[in-house]
Protein backbone atom coordinates (compact mmCIF):
# COMPACT_ATOMS: atom_id res chain seq x y z
CA UNK A 1 0.00 0.00 0.00
CA UNK A 2 2.61 1.97 0.62
CA UNK A 3 4.99 1.24 -2.44
CA UNK A 4 1.66 2.83 -4.17
CA UNK A 5 1.00 5.42 -2.65
CA UNK A 6 4.71 6.26 -3.42
CA UNK A 7 4.21 5.49 -6.64
CA UNK A 8 0.99 7.50 -7.13
CA UNK A 9 3.67 10.65 -5.58
CA UNK A 10 6.28 10.00 -7.71
CA UNK A 11 4.19 10.19 -10.55
CA UNK A 12 2.24 13.09 -9.61
CA UNK A 13 5.84 14.74 -9.03
CA UNK A 14 7.25 13.61 -11.77
CA UNK A 15 4.32 15.36 -14.29
CA UNK A 16 4.55 18.65 -12.32
CA UNK A 17 7.76 18.84 -12.76
CA UNK A 18 7.46 17.91 -16.94
CA UNK A 19 4.60 20.61 -16.96
CA UNK A 20 6.94 23.23 -14.80
CA UNK A 21 9.80 23.21 -17.62
CA UNK A 22 10.06 23.78 -21.13
CA UNK A 23 12.69 24.36 -23.66
CA UNK A 24 13.50 26.73 -26.43
CA UNK A 25 15.00 25.78 -29.23
CA UNK A 26 17.83 27.59 -31.03
CA UNK A 27 15.57 28.73 -34.13
CA UNK A 28 12.56 29.65 -31.72
CA UNK A 29 11.60 32.40 -29.53
CA UNK A 30 9.03 32.35 -26.80
CA UNK A 31 6.26 33.84 -24.80
CA UNK A 32 5.46 32.94 -21.18
CA UNK A 33 1.51 33.83 -20.42
CA UNK A 34 0.37 33.79 -16.77
CA UNK A 35 -3.79 33.20 -16.59
CA UNK A 36 -3.76 34.54 -20.41
CA UNK A 37 -1.43 37.97 -19.95
CA UNK A 38 1.76 38.33 -21.21
CA UNK A 39 4.60 37.83 -18.29
CA UNK A 40 7.44 37.74 -20.31
CA UNK A 41 8.31 37.82 -24.44
CA UNK A 42 11.17 37.27 -26.30
CA UNK A 43 12.20 34.55 -24.34
CA UNK A 44 15.75 32.96 -25.24
CA UNK A 45 16.82 29.71 -26.40
CA UNK A 46 17.39 27.09 -22.98
CA UNK A 47 15.57 25.59 -20.41
CA UNK A 48 13.32 27.19 -18.17
CA UNK A 49 10.53 26.82 -15.47
CA UNK A 50 6.73 28.00 -15.30
CA UNK A 51 4.20 27.44 -12.90
CA UNK A 52 1.76 24.52 -13.90
CA UNK A 53 -1.55 25.35 -15.08
CA UNK A 54 -0.95 28.72 -14.38
CA UNK A 55 1.20 30.05 -16.83
CA UNK A 56 1.34 28.71 -20.74
CA UNK A 57 4.51 29.39 -23.37
CA UNK A 58 3.55 29.81 -26.83
CA UNK A 59 6.70 29.11 -29.32
CA UNK A 60 7.49 31.31 -32.31
CA UNK A 61 9.77 30.57 -35.22
CA UNK A 62 13.08 33.21 -35.24
CA UNK A 63 14.16 32.05 -39.07
CA UNK A 64 14.28 33.94 -41.77
CA UNK A 65 10.82 33.95 -43.48
CA UNK A 66 9.92 34.20 -47.16
CA UNK A 67 6.85 35.79 -48.30
CA UNK A 68 6.08 34.31 -52.17
CA UNK A 69 3.22 36.04 -53.21
CA UNK A 70 1.02 35.54 -56.67
CA UNK A 71 1.45 38.25 -59.23
CA UNK A 72 -0.42 40.65 -58.82
CA UNK A 73 -1.31 43.73 -61.55
CA UNK A 74 0.12 46.90 -61.44
CA UNK A 75 -0.90 50.53 -63.43
CA UNK A 76 1.94 52.43 -64.32
CA UNK A 77 2.38 55.85 -65.34
CA UNK A 78 1.31 55.36 -69.15
CA UNK A 79 -1.58 53.91 -67.59
CA UNK A 80 -0.61 50.58 -68.69
CA UNK A 81 -0.95 46.74 -66.38
CA UNK A 82 1.62 44.91 -65.56
CA UNK A 83 2.12 41.42 -63.72
CA UNK A 84 4.35 41.95 -60.97
CA UNK A 85 5.86 38.63 -58.95
CA UNK A 86 7.64 39.36 -56.18
CA UNK A 87 8.79 37.54 -52.65
CA UNK A 88 10.15 39.55 -49.13
CA UNK A 89 12.36 38.13 -47.23
CA UNK A 90 11.72 38.99 -43.45
CA UNK A 91 12.13 37.66 -39.50
CA UNK A 92 10.10 38.76 -36.10
CA UNK A 93 12.03 41.27 -34.86
CA UNK A 94 9.90 42.20 -31.54
CA UNK A 95 7.96 39.15 -30.53
CA UNK A 96 5.22 40.91 -27.98
CA UNK A 97 4.63 43.66 -30.77
CA UNK A 98 4.12 41.04 -32.81
CA UNK A 99 1.71 38.84 -31.05
CA UNK A 100 -0.32 41.85 -30.17
CA UNK A 101 -0.59 42.95 -33.48
CA UNK A 102 -1.38 39.29 -34.84
CA UNK A 103 -1.62 37.42 -32.17
CA UNK A 104 0.71 35.21 -33.33
CA UNK A 105 -0.92 33.93 -36.04
CA UNK A 106 2.04 33.08 -39.12
CA UNK A 107 -0.19 34.10 -42.17
CA UNK A 108 -1.77 36.73 -40.71
CA UNK A 109 1.33 38.06 -40.51
CA UNK A 110 1.89 37.41 -44.33
CA UNK A 111 -1.25 38.61 -45.11
CA UNK A 112 -0.61 42.04 -43.77
CA UNK A 113 2.72 42.23 -45.14
CA UNK A 114 1.49 41.13 -48.18
CA UNK A 115 -1.02 44.20 -48.43
CA UNK A 116 1.94 46.71 -47.05
CA UNK A 117 4.09 45.44 -50.38
CA UNK A 118 1.51 45.40 -52.87
CA UNK A 119 0.50 49.18 -51.69
CA UNK A 120 4.16 50.15 -52.11
CA UNK A 121 4.79 48.65 -55.16
CA UNK A 122 1.39 50.08 -56.75
CA UNK A 123 3.21 53.62 -55.24
CA UNK A 124 6.71 53.02 -57.13
CA UNK A 125 4.95 51.81 -60.79
CA UNK A 126 2.64 54.55 -60.30
CA UNK A 127 5.47 57.05 -61.26
CA UNK A 128 7.25 54.88 -63.71
CA UNK A 129 6.86 54.07 -66.93
CA UNK A 130 7.50 50.57 -68.32
CA UNK A 131 11.01 51.17 -69.87
CA UNK A 132 11.79 52.30 -66.99
CA UNK A 133 10.56 49.76 -64.38
CA UNK A 134 11.74 46.51 -66.69
CA UNK A 135 14.73 48.29 -67.51
CA UNK A 136 16.69 51.21 -65.49
CA UNK A 137 14.85 51.41 -61.98
CA UNK A 138 14.08 47.77 -60.81
CA UNK A 139 16.90 48.07 -58.57
CA UNK A 140 15.75 51.71 -56.81
CA UNK A 141 12.29 50.23 -56.73
CA UNK A 142 13.64 47.23 -54.62
CA UNK A 143 15.60 49.51 -52.41
CA UNK A 144 12.67 51.79 -51.95
CA UNK A 145 10.56 49.04 -51.09
CA UNK A 146 12.83 47.35 -48.52
CA UNK A 147 12.64 50.74 -46.70
CA UNK A 148 9.34 51.56 -46.88
CA UNK A 149 8.02 48.33 -46.09
CA UNK A 150 10.49 47.88 -43.00
CA UNK A 151 8.78 51.57 -41.75
CA UNK A 152 5.24 49.93 -41.83
CA UNK A 153 6.18 46.81 -40.59
CA UNK A 154 7.23 47.88 -37.58
CA UNK A 155 4.16 48.03 -36.15
CA UNK A 156 3.66 44.44 -36.85
CA UNK A 157 7.45 43.40 -35.24
CA UNK A 158 8.54 42.51 -38.24
CA UNK A 159 11.87 43.51 -39.88
CA UNK A 160 12.27 43.18 -43.43
CA UNK A 161 15.15 41.60 -44.64
CA UNK A 162 14.97 41.51 -48.09
CA UNK A 163 13.05 42.67 -51.30
CA UNK A 164 13.25 40.86 -54.71
CA UNK A 165 10.87 41.62 -57.84
CA UNK A 166 11.13 38.13 -59.87
CA UNK A 167 9.85 39.15 -62.76
CA UNK A 168 7.49 42.04 -64.52
CA UNK A 169 5.32 40.71 -67.28
CA UNK A 170 2.72 42.09 -69.51
CA UNK A 171 -0.91 40.79 -68.92
CA UNK A 172 -1.77 37.92 -72.10
CA UNK A 173 -4.33 39.85 -73.38
CA UNK A 174 -1.76 43.02 -73.79
CA UNK A 175 1.53 40.78 -74.51
CA UNK A 176 -0.50 39.00 -77.55
CA UNK A 177 -0.78 43.16 -79.10
CA UNK A 178 2.53 43.62 -77.88
CA UNK A 179 3.43 40.73 -79.98
CA UNK A 180 1.89 41.03 -82.69
CA UNK A 181 2.74 44.87 -83.06
CA UNK A 182 6.52 43.96 -82.45
CA UNK A 183 5.94 41.29 -85.41
CA UNK A 184 4.69 44.15 -87.67
CA UNK A 185 7.41 46.25 -86.53
CA UNK A 186 10.11 43.63 -87.28
CA UNK A 187 8.20 42.67 -90.73
CA UNK A 188 9.05 46.11 -91.72
CA UNK A 189 12.49 46.57 -90.53
CA UNK A 190 13.30 43.35 -92.63
CA UNK A 191 11.66 44.95 -95.45
CA UNK A 192 13.30 48.02 -95.09
CA UNK A 193 16.67 45.39 -95.21
CA UNK A 194 15.89 43.44 -98.02
CA UNK A 195 14.40 46.92 -100.07
CA UNK A 196 18.19 48.25 -99.58
CA UNK A 197 19.71 45.01 -100.23
CA UNK A 198 18.35 44.94 -103.31
CA UNK A 199 18.72 48.50 -104.54
CA UNK A 200 22.66 47.63 -103.56
CA UNK A 201 22.49 44.53 -105.62
CA UNK A 202 21.30 46.62 -108.63
CA UNK A 203 23.93 48.71 -107.88
CA UNK A 204 26.54 46.33 -108.20
CA UNK A 205 24.88 44.89 -111.03
CA UNK A 206 25.29 48.07 -113.10
CA UNK A 207 28.43 48.71 -112.00
CA UNK A 208 29.46 45.32 -113.03
CA UNK A 209 27.58 45.39 -116.43
CA UNK A 210 29.48 48.70 -117.20
CA UNK A 211 32.98 47.27 -116.04
CA UNK A 212 32.56 44.34 -118.32
CA UNK A 213 31.50 46.96 -121.52
CA UNK A 214 34.33 48.86 -120.86
CA UNK A 215 36.85 45.73 -120.66
CA UNK A 216 35.48 44.25 -123.65
CA UNK A 217 35.18 47.45 -125.72
CA UNK A 218 39.34 47.89 -124.50
CA UNK A 219 39.75 44.41 -125.46
CA UNK A 220 38.10 44.67 -129.04
CA UNK A 221 39.90 48.45 -129.33
CA UNK A 222 42.82 46.12 -128.70
CA UNK A 223 42.44 43.40 -130.63
CA UNK A 224 41.79 45.73 -133.92
CA UNK A 225 44.65 47.48 -132.93
CA UNK A 226 46.80 44.40 -133.18
CA UNK A 227 45.27 42.92 -136.26
CA UNK A 228 45.41 46.09 -138.31
CA UNK A 229 49.14 45.93 -136.94
CA UNK A 230 49.41 42.33 -138.01
CA UNK A 231 47.92 43.05 -141.53
CA UNK A 232 50.33 45.62 -141.49
CA UNK A 233 53.19 43.41 -141.33
CA UNK A 234 51.76 41.19 -143.38
CA UNK A 235 51.53 43.63 -145.99
CA UNK A 236 55.23 44.85 -145.91
CA UNK A 237 56.33 41.30 -145.91
CA UNK A 238 54.23 40.48 -149.26
CA UNK A 239 55.36 44.07 -150.64
CA UNK A 240 59.44 43.04 -149.51
CA UNK A 241 58.88 39.40 -151.24
CA UNK A 242 57.22 41.06 -154.31
CA UNK A 243 59.78 43.18 -154.91
CA UNK A 244 62.68 40.80 -154.77
CA UNK A 245 60.74 38.41 -157.18
CA UNK A 246 57.83 39.66 -158.96
CA UNK A 247 56.94 36.88 -161.08
CA UNK A 248 57.48 33.94 -158.44
CA UNK A 249 55.19 35.65 -155.95
CA UNK A 250 52.62 36.28 -158.42
CA UNK A 251 52.91 32.28 -159.45
CA UNK A 252 52.73 31.63 -155.59
CA UNK A 253 49.50 33.43 -155.42
CA UNK A 254 47.89 31.98 -158.07
CA UNK A 255 48.89 28.31 -156.55
CA UNK A 256 47.25 29.35 -153.20
CA UNK A 257 43.89 30.66 -155.46
CA UNK A 258 43.99 27.86 -157.20
CA UNK A 259 43.81 25.21 -153.89
CA UNK A 260 40.97 27.54 -152.17
CA UNK A 261 39.53 26.96 -155.61
CA UNK A 262 39.43 23.70 -156.18
CA UNK A 263 39.21 22.47 -152.17
CA UNK A 264 36.70 20.39 -153.02
CA UNK A 265 35.53 17.42 -155.78
CA UNK A 266 32.41 19.25 -156.70
CA UNK A 267 33.85 22.67 -157.56
CA UNK A 268 33.17 24.60 -161.01
CA UNK A 269 34.30 27.67 -162.35
CA UNK A 270 33.23 29.08 -165.38
CA UNK A 271 35.57 31.35 -167.10
CA UNK A 272 36.55 32.42 -170.51
CA UNK A 273 39.38 30.79 -171.86
CA UNK A 274 41.42 33.69 -172.28
CA UNK A 275 40.82 34.51 -168.11
CA UNK A 276 44.04 35.58 -166.48
CA UNK A 277 43.10 32.84 -163.67
CA UNK A 278 44.22 30.28 -165.92
CA UNK A 279 47.59 31.94 -167.49
CA UNK A 280 50.47 30.16 -165.32
CA UNK A 281 48.41 27.00 -166.73
CA UNK A 282 48.68 28.44 -170.53
CA UNK A 283 52.09 28.75 -170.06
CA UNK A 284 52.62 25.69 -169.12
CA UNK A 285 51.37 24.40 -172.25
CA UNK A 286 52.90 26.23 -174.66
CA UNK A 287 56.19 25.77 -172.99
CA UNK A 288 55.31 21.38 -173.49
CA UNK A 289 54.29 22.32 -176.97
CA UNK A 290 57.50 24.00 -177.59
Amino acid sequence: MKLRILGIVVAVAALLLYMSTYTVQQDQRAILFKLGVIKQSDIKPGLHFKWPLIETVRKFDARLLTLNSQPERFLTSEKKNVMVDFFVKWRIANLDQYYRSTRGDEQRAMTRLSQIMKDGLRSEFGKRTIQEAVSGERSEIMNTLNVDANKAAQQLGIHVKDVRIVSIDLPSEVANSVYKRMEAERARVAADFRARGKEAAERIRADADRERAVILANAYKQSQMLRGQGDASAAEIYAKSYDQNPSFYAFYRSLQAYRQSFDGKNNVLVLEPDSQFFRFFNQAEGTGKR
